[in-house]
């Protein structure tokens, strides 16, 4: 693949830092001797830039060798990236079936901390529709996606997730703000096995979702499917429900 062209106002630390970090696509250890000498940089800056990875969890030191392997956060990123890619592709079909099916606005979300991120999503053909939110985020507890998704963590998953006992951050005036009432929806949700949203996240839109059955190498997800909510009353929501919750019991199966 040909390179772009470079930044016309290169940053010489974050260049160096980012092309240290390729030196891992080749070598399973680097040395201090070998960053400087690939860098061509001076024996302290090497160590500088390593000692800053180190410290963002990039890169960690071997106690024997002292040399630099691959630390967690670098191999979490490059898993959620190959895990992100394989679960659009494997769940694409579901969500072309679901919007022709109800010609509604269908989703594919997953977790990201305490909010939930957009990965895919097939639009309603109605002039009066929900708008794909493929690549957006929105705060978990606001979203029926978020919702479907929390009720899957234990108790200290949940409380990483939103730390804090203060109220909960509102998106609309419909938002749950109470820890308390929000603890209480996640088990309702748990219990039926679907969560919804009303006019939480985005006023006069509803939103019906499930949580996909976490994979071995997949990210936890959820599929969901959005309209103005003159269109989803509650016998529609039931029907909705009911198949989103087939669909994720056969997606990654």
């Amino acid at each position: 693949m040909q390179k772009a062209d470079p930044p016309a106002y290169p940053i010489s630390s974050v260049d160096n830092a980012l092309r240290l970090l390729g030196m891992f696509r080749e070598h399973e250890r680097v040395r201090l001797s070998d960053a400087k000498d690939y860098l061509g940089v001076a024996h302290s800056t090497a160590h500088r830039l390593l000692a800053m990875l180190a410290y963002h969890d990039f890169v960690r030191q071997e106690e024997g060798s002292r040399a630099y392997v691959a630390g967690p956060a670098l191999v979490e990123i490059g898993l959620a990236a190959v895990g992100h890619m394989d679960i659009r592709a494997l769940v694409r079909p579901v969500l072309e079936e679901l919007a022709a099916r109800f010609a509604e606005t269908v989703h594919l979300a997953v977790l990201e901390g305490g909010e939930v991120r957009y990965l895919d999503a097939v639009e309603s053909p109605k002039a009066l529709r929900v708008a794909a939110r493929t690549g957006s985020s929105f705060a978990a507890h606001c979203t029926a996606s978020g919702k479907a998704l929390l009720a899957g963590l234990s108790s200290a998953q949940l409380a990483a997730a939103l730390p804090g006992n203060g109220p909960l951050v509102a998106q609309t005036p419909s938002s749950i703000t109470s820890r308390a009432k929000l603890a209480g929806e996640l088990a309702t949700v748990r219990e039926r096995g679907y969560a919804f949203n009303r006019e939480e996240s985005e006023e006069g839109v509803a939103s019906v979702a499930a949580a996909l059955p976490a994979g071995r190498h997949t990210p936890p997800a959820a599929l969901v499917v959005s309209a103005p909510l003159s269109r989803l009353p509650k016998e529609r929501v039931a029907e909705i429900a009911e198949a989103l919750r087939s669909a994720a019991a056969a997606a990654l199966s």
